[in-house]
């Protein structure tokens, strides 16, 4: 390449990064311009993920996403791979005289006449070695690859910012995936079943039901008085179920006032009334493939239960203010410490509702009918303020008693 097309080449490059703010369409556009005025075949970003201690595709020239995704090589593996383990250039002159080279993408499938030759040089941050830029060009014996290596070195240079900025993106999604995941495991292990506390018959058939239900997509109504534990047993039926990905959302009925429970519940339309300034969706659809918990759901008005009737029946939400039905996949637990039978009764709950959400009861008994879990409660919460003081206190004799 002549110096005057070297430099128009480098200008072109320094154009398109300055012009597209978005990384990937920065890089994919050097690729073009590689591609336009160097007869390359296709051009490929690599990035290392310090994490996994893994390579991956970041743009390709001819292949799509869901295949960049799958293309994974380690440190040290293929060409590539001793690129970025040694942060020095390879050119191959013709790849399928190369035992090296994997072809992992499985992209280049060219017959013996149309030979490639393969240069891969390193993108670093400093000294250390972050990624790698590759191309193909079909083989030529006059071709010098050693300028060819200079040239795409050249162009790592100027692409390693872009390079960098992407491996710090993709270092804090990274990041995030692995606190996602802790947090979820924590969250898991903290609602299993056996993290209730209680070893009384009357537990056990709680901890049994909960075990039986949790497999499956049944309503679950939860009754029992006050500090029972009801909403402990509806995190336990979620993070024991095929949902515990997905979200759990919780609302409690008798905690928002009537007239903002229905958005609440269902979302809204912009202009739906005063102050709905904009689109919003209810908790309904932001649980989405998960469960809603309802919580009190005896205090649910009986215009709001007619409405939860419907999309028990119909699995579809209508926002307030709106005329489309939005499908929802929602498993529904419910809990209440009133007596829902006798709210049926006096006309203050519907009876098809309750039958829809008495689907699978279940009945947490108070601590004075289960006694015997008392010393193991007590127990527990001395062993939880000796952990947050510091301390390393026992019950003293008759203490129990």
């Amino acid at each position: 390449m002549k110096r005057i097309e070297e430099v128009t080449l480098f200008y072109e490059i320094s154009k398109a990064l300055n012009e597209h703010l978005e990384l990937r369409k920065a890089l994919y556009k050097v690729l073009d311009i590689l591609s336009n005025s160097t007869n390359m075949v296709r051009g490929t970003v690599f990035i290392l993920n310090p994490f996994r201690n893994e390579i991956s595709i970041e743009v390709a020239h001819s292949l799509s996403r869901s295949a960049m995704e799958q293309v994974k090589y380690k440190v040290g593996e293929g060409i590539t791979g001793k690129v970025i383990q040694t942060g020095r250039p390879v050119a191959i002159p013709k790849i399928s005289e190369e035992p090296l080279f994997l072809n992992r993408t499985a992209a280049r499938k060219a017959k013996v006449t149309d030979e490639l030759s393969f240069i891969c040089v390193p993108v670093k941050k400093g000294k250390q070695v972050i990624g790698a830029l590759s191309v193909d060009r079909p083989y030529d014996e006059k071709y010098p690859l050693r300028e060819g290596i200079k040239l795409c070195s050249v162009v790592a240079t100027m692409i390693a910012q872009h390079v960098i900025n992407l491996e710090t993106i993709n270092m804090e999604k990274e990041k995030l995936r692995e606190e996602n995941k802790r947090l979820r495991g924590e969250l898991e292990n903290k609602y299993r079943i056996t993290n209730i506390i209680g070893n009384s018959n009357k537990m056990r058939e709680v901890f049994q039901m909960i075990s039986q239900v949790s497999k499956s997509n049944a309503t679950v109504l939860i009754r029992g008085e006050s500090g029972t534990g009801k909403e402990l047993a509806a995190n336990s039926i979620h993070y024991n179920s095929h949902r515990q990905r997905a979200p759990f959302v919780k609302v409690n009925c008798a905690a928002i006032p009537a007239n903002l429970l229905e958005s609440e519940l269902f979302g809204h339309e912009k202009g739906a009334f005063t102050g709905a300034q904009g689109v919003k969706k209810g908790r309904m659809e932001l649980a989405d493939g998960g469960t809603l918990f309802l919580d009190e759901i005896g205090d649910l008005d009986l215009e709001l239960q007619a409405k939860l009737l419907r999309v028990l029946e119909y699995k579809v939400v209508q926002r307030v203010g709106g005329t489309r039905d939005i499908p929802v996949d929602v498993r529904i637990v419910a809990a209440t410490h009133q007596n829902l039978q006798e709210a049926v009764n006096d006309g203050r709950f519907r009876l098809d509702l309750f039958y829809r959400l008495n689907v699978f009861p279940i009945r947490l008994p108070p601590l004075r009918a289960r006694a015997g879990d008392v010393p193991i409660l007590a127990r527990h919460f001395l062993s939880a303020a000796n952990q947050e003081y510091g301390r390393n206190q026992v019950f003293g004799p008759g203490a129990l008693e």
